[in-house]
C-alpha cells in the first residue's frame, strides 16, 4: 500500500541525477514447449484467443504465451524503478544486479510524471525529462530481454495535485471517479490523459521498428480506499465501466496493440468471488495480479501462508481462464528503524510464491530510495538472504529468462 513511502519517493525522485543503465549478456536459454493439457489449452496457434487484444503485435502475443508458460517452472523477479532508484542513492547498476550480478527480469515504471499537468513536452521541463528517461529505461530493459510493466498513479481530475484520498475534499472523493466515466464532467480530460499514454505506447520501438510490449496496470489496489479510484468511491459496475473504457479506447480507438492488461487489487479478498467482484471480464484482462505488503509485514510463516492462499486463488483462476498470474507488487521495506526479518526472502516470500503447486509467472518489489530498500544491494545485512532467494530453482532474473518476445518454433 506504500502510501507514506510513495509520497517520500516522489520528493526523493525530484533530486535524482540521470544515470545510465548497464547491460547484461543476452540469455541463450530457449523456451521449453509443453504440449497443451486439459487445464491449459494454450498453444502457439491460439494465443490471441485468450488475450484482451486479438490484434496484438506478434511480440506481445509471444510475451503472453511465454509468461503463461514460464509460470510452470519459474517466477520472473522484478523491481519498480530498478534503473534509477537505489538504496542510499548509490547509482550505477540496479541494486538487484549489485547483489546478484544480474539485472531483474521485470522493470516497473509509472505514468505518473508522464501525464502530470506540469509536463509541457519541452526539453528543459523536469517532468518531460523524466518521461524521456522512463522511455529510455523501457527500451534498455527490452534490449536486455527484460519485461516492462507500467502502473499509473493518476492524479485526481480537479486540481491534479494528488492521487491520495486523504489529501482530497469529501466532495472530490465522492465525485472524482464517476466524473471520468463516459458522459461525466471530466471524461474528455481522462481521454486526453489516455491520448498521452497511447502516444508513449506507440513510440516505444525496438531496433527493428517493432513495438515494445508493456504490461499495463490501471486503477490498481482498487479494493482499498487510499486512491480516488478505490472501492469506497465507485460501485463495482462503475469500476468495470472505467476499466473497459480504458482498454477499448487504447485498443480500438487509438490502435495500440502492444499492451497486456493487468487486473490488480490489493490483498483484501478471501475467495475467488471476492477477487472477481470488480473484474471487467476475460476480454479485457491478460494478467490476474495482486499487490500484497501487509501479509508480509512481521508476520513470518503465518503471513506467508496467508499470501500463498490468496495467490492460489489467482493461480487457480488463471489456469481456468488461461491468463497470467502475478504478484504485481510486494516487499518489506527496511529502514534505519525497520530492521530486516531473518530469511524473509529465501523462506517466507519464496514459500508464499511456490507452495501448493501454484503457478505465478512474475513478482515485483517496490522501489528503493535513499532512506530504505525493498531489495538489498550487496552491502547490507540481508544481502545473502536475497541472493539465496534469487538463486532458488523457481526464481528467475534476466539471465534465466527465455526469449520472451519470440514464440517457440
Amino acid at each position: 500500500m506504500k502510501n507514506t513511502f510513495l509520497k517520500t519517493a516522489f520528493l526523493s525522485f525530484l533530486s535524482l541525477a540521470l544515470t545510465s543503465c548497464s547491460s547484461d549478456k543476452e540469455s541463450d536459454n530457449e523456451v521449453i514447449v509443453d504440449p497443451p493439457t486439459q487445464d491449459d489449452p494454450l498453444t502457439t496457434q491460439n494465443v490471441s484467443n485468450y488475450m484482451a487484444d486479438a490484434n496484438a503485435s506478434k511480440e506481445t502475443i509471444a510475451l503472453f504465451y511465454n509468461l503463461k508458460r514460464l509460470g510452470k517452472t519459474k517466477i520472473a523477479i522484478g523491481q519498480q524503478d530498478a534503473f534509477n532508484n537505489f538504496y542510499q542513492d548509490a547509482g550505477g547498476d540496479s541494486d538487484i544486479k549489485k547483489n546478484t550480478g544480474f539485472d531483474p527480469a521485470i522493470l516497473g515504471s509509472d505514468f505518473m510524471f508522464i501525464t502530470d499537468k506540469n509536463n509541457n513536452n519541452q526539453s528543459n521541463n523536469w517532468f518531460y525529462q523524466q518521461e524521456q528517461k522512463i522511455i529510455s529505461d523501457t527500451k534498455a530493459a527490452y534490449i536486455k530481454g527484460m519485461i516492462n510493466t507500467f502502473s499509473w498513479h493518476l492524479r485526481e481530475p480537479y486540481n491534479e495535485d494528488t492521487f491520495y484520498t486523504d489529501e482530497m475534499t469529501t466532495d472530490q472523493k465522492s465525485k472524482a471517479f464517476k466524473s471520468i466515466l463516459p458522459g461525466g464532467a471530466n471524461h474528455e480530460w481522462y481521454k486526453k490523459k489516455l491520448d498521452k499514454l497511447a502516444s508513449v505506447f506507440l513510440n516505444l520501438k525496438g531496433s527493428k521498428g517493432e513495438l515494445i510490449p508493456v504490461i499495463f496496470r490501471p486503477f490498481h489496489e482498487f479494493d482499498g480506499s487510499w486512491f480516488w479510484w478505490g472501492a469506497n468511491f465507485c460501485t463495482p459496475e462503475e469500476y468495470k465501466t472505467a476499466y473497459k473504457f480504458t482498454v477499448e479506447y487504447l485498443r480500438d480507438t487509438k490502435g495500440v496493440h502492444n499492451i497486456l492488461y493487468a487486473f490488480s487489487p490489493d490483498r483484501t479478498y478471501s475467495t475467488s468471488t471476492d477477487y472477481l467482484s470488480r473484474y471487467p471480464g476475460d476480454k479485457y484482462v491478460d494478467v490476474l495480479g495482486m499487490d500484497n505488503y501487509g501479509d508480509f509485514d512481521n508476520q513470518g510463516s503465518t503471513g506467508a501462508v496467508k499470501a500463498n492462499t490468496k495467490l492460489k486463488i489467482i493461480s487457480d483462476l488463471a489456469k481456468t481462464k488461461v491468463k497470467i498470474a502475478a504478484l504485481t507488487e510486494t516487499g518489506y521495506r527496511v529502514t534505519s528503524s525497520n530492521t530486516p526479518i531473518n530469511d524473509w526472502f529465501s523462506t517466507y516470500l519464496y514459500n508464499a510464491l511456490t507452495s501448493n503447486s501454484i503457478e505465478i509467472s512474475y513478482m515485483m518489489f517496490w522501489t528503493n530510495d535513499n532512506n530504505g530498500y525493498y531489495v538489498p544491494n550487496s552491502s547490507v545485512s540481508n544481502a545473502a538472504d536475497f541472493k539465496n532467494f534469487a538463486s532458488k530453482p523457481k526464481s528467475a532474473l534476466v539471465n534465466s529468462l527465455p526469449k520472451m518476445y519470440e514464440l517457440p518454433k
